[in-house]
């Protein structure tokens, strides 16, 4: 049975450890994810922020690009005849490279379009214009109004530009065109410049792909940053095929603005989508290619209409998403070093908690034996005790008889009738003691009986149905019950003098139940209502005293689930009721 019990002790000690190692592992882990999420946060709204000043600064140079091509565009007009049919392609090659330009095209309105008619490049020549939406709205409102109003790109006195971008002409190349229209020809000016010459160099020094890469080179535990076009995201690339069947890519278009996308994952539409429509920062957890990771998409407003930046139907966005992708390989590795050191912590912990509750049981064993070898002791004192008191009234019995004769010969009928009234109350009062029929009980009655008449205490003792051989309480348990709250009943009523030291106790077998009452008297009962009378230590009897028989008590009728309660009914009175099922 000890070796049963032995082992379920460790059992639920292992238990318990694993639960409390478990919980500190899932804390850490929460704890560690969160640090990343916030970092991740932190991070990111620093990018935002340098991007779009960033991007801000690179539409600024934008726009001083369009102020280039505009004043390149009046320069071309005065070397230029201002009837298209009387220049030359020849003309606009060598005015091209004059002007430092890739090429100059003039744009002539037909009666039901507007074509490529004259280009320094023979490859724009006949290019019809009324598909390239909305390009054709803005050539239209230039030479109807000398003032483009479409909401996007760059407008000046008599010009207009849109980004740098790819064209139905020349598919494989970024360039930015510049249109200029005064009313004094009868046609539209086009120079235009490419990327690679103006725009590549700044944004290779300044630009958001710069930055996005030193990011990436300064924190190692980020992985991939992307700026999304949430407009096109879910579609891909847009892209259109040409007149001539080649596919014409939209970079203002783009999915991807800048960065790389990479870690992609099946959920990713989804998070662009309520990070855009609900201006809300999306986390996700993703493993992708067997690598764990943790994706971040938070929006960014763009503040004024840009033409980089397009929709699906060449629309300026009113905000992009940022995506960052972190390494969760960090958190991993910090999780199992510190898997492995709690691990170590717990065996050891363990160890020392076994061997301390072993010997804690051990102690308390011995304590328990003491206490109940003592117990033993003391029941078997009282019950010899009993029994010499039995014996000695056999023992005197003749001396008795005889000296009932020698005053009834003596005729002495006064002190016949007080000795044996005398010796009639002893007999009772041993007839009462044994028929308790509990030796435990008997026994303790008899040696408190003893003890009240030597201290002049008024002690009455009442008792049915304790012949019974079950009462719900073991023998030892039963006399330490008694015993501590006759002597608790005791040392109160040694406060008062003689005429005031009532002490009774009654014991009966009721139906389903053994009940006692011990009450004594008590001129501060009142008092004790409110009082933690079974806590261990409390006392009101001053020093001397271990205040541990209530609680003692309290703890016996604890483990026979029994009830004891504190009745203040009787004035100057308390008494502890206690029941205890059979």
């Amino acid at each position: 049975m000890r070796r049963n019990a032995w082992l379920l002790v460790i059992i639920m000690i292992v238990a318990l450890l694993g639960a409390n190692n478990t919980v500190y592992y899932f804390t850490t882990k929460q704890s560690l994810e969160d640090g990343l999420q916030h970092e991740l946060d932190s991070v990111a709204k620093q990018i935002g922020i340098s991007i779009e000043t960033s991007r801000s600064g690179a539409e600024l140079y934008q726009a001083e690009i369009g102020r280039e091509l505009r004043a390149a565009s009046i320069a071309a007009q005065y070397a230029l005849d201002p009837d298209v049919e009387k220049v030359s392609n020849d003309q606009l090659a060598e005015l091209a490279k004059k002007l430092d330009l890739v090429d100059i095209t003039l744009l002539k309105r037909t009666a039901d379009n507007i074509v490529l008619y004259k280009s320094s490049d023979p490859k724009e020549l006949g290019y019809e214009t009324d598909g390239w939406d909305p390009w054709y709205k803005a050539f239209n409102q230039l030479f109807d109004d000398k003032k483009v109003t479409i909401g996007w790109g760059q407008t000046l006195t008599n010009f207009w530009t849109g980004p740098f971008e790819f064209s139905t002409t020349s598919t494989d190349q970024i360039h930015k065109w510049g249109y200029y229209f005064d009313g004094s020809t009868n046609y539209m000016t086009d120079p235009y410049i490419s990327y690679q010459s103006r725009q590549l160099g700044y944004d290779a020094a300044t630009g958001v792909g710069k930055l996005i890469a030193d990011t990436l080179e300064a924190n190692s535990w980020l992985k991939e940053i992307a700026v999304i076009n949430p407009a096109t995201f879910p579609d891909g690339k847009n892209r259109t095929v040409t007149d001539n069947g080649e596919t014409l890519d939209h970079r203002t278009q783009n999915p991807i603005i800048e960065g790389a996308y990479t870690f992609k994952d099946k959920r990713d539409a989804a998070n662009v989508k309520t990070a855009n429509e609900k201006d809300a920062k999306v986390y996700q957890d993703a493993s992708v290619g067997g690598e764990r990771v943790i994706k971040l998409f938070i929006p960014v407003d763009v503040d004024t209409k840009v033409a980089s930046m397009l929709d699906g139907d060449g629309k300026p966005i009113p905000r992009y998403v940022l995506s960052l992708v972190a390494d969760y390989g960090t958190i991993q590795d910090t999780l199992d070093k510190q898997f492995r050191n709690i691990g170590i912590i717990m065996a050891s912990a363990s160890a020392v908690s076994l061997a301390l509750l072993y010997g804690v049981v051990t102690a308390y064993r011995k304590s328990q034996d003491k206490l109940a070898r003592r117990a033993q002791e003391t029941y078997l004192d009282e019950i010899n005790g009993m029994f010499q008191s039995i014996r000695s009234q056999r023992h005197d019995f003749m001396n008795h008889v005889q000296t009932i004769r020698s005053l009834a010969e003596l005729g002495k009928t006064a002190e016949l009738r007080a000795y044996t009234a005398e010796l009639t109350g002893e007999i009772h009062q041993m007839n009462d003691i044994i028929n308790i029929g509990n030796p435990a009980i008997a026994a303790l009655v008899r040696s408190k009986m003893l003890q009240a008449e030597m201290l002049k205490i008024d002690f009455a003792t009442e008792f049915g149905g304790t012949q019974q051989p079950e009462l719900g309480m073991k023998s030892l348990d039963m006399t330490r019950l008694f015993g501590n709250l006759i002597d608790n009943a005791f040392d109160e009523v040694m406060k008062y003098g003689e005429g005031s030291r009532v002490v009774r106790v009654s014991g009966s077998q009721r139906d389903g139940y053994f009940q006692c009452e011990i009450s004594n008297t008590c001129l501060h009962a009142g008092e004790l209502r409110d009082k933690p009378l079974f806590k261990p230590g409390y006392t009101s009897k001053g020093e001397g005293h271990s205040g541990l028989g209530l609680h003692i008590v309290k703890s016996l009728v604890d483990k026979y689930k029994g009830d004891i309660a504190l009745a203040l009914d009787e004035p100057d009175t308390v008494t502890f009721i206690i029941k205890i099922p059979s």
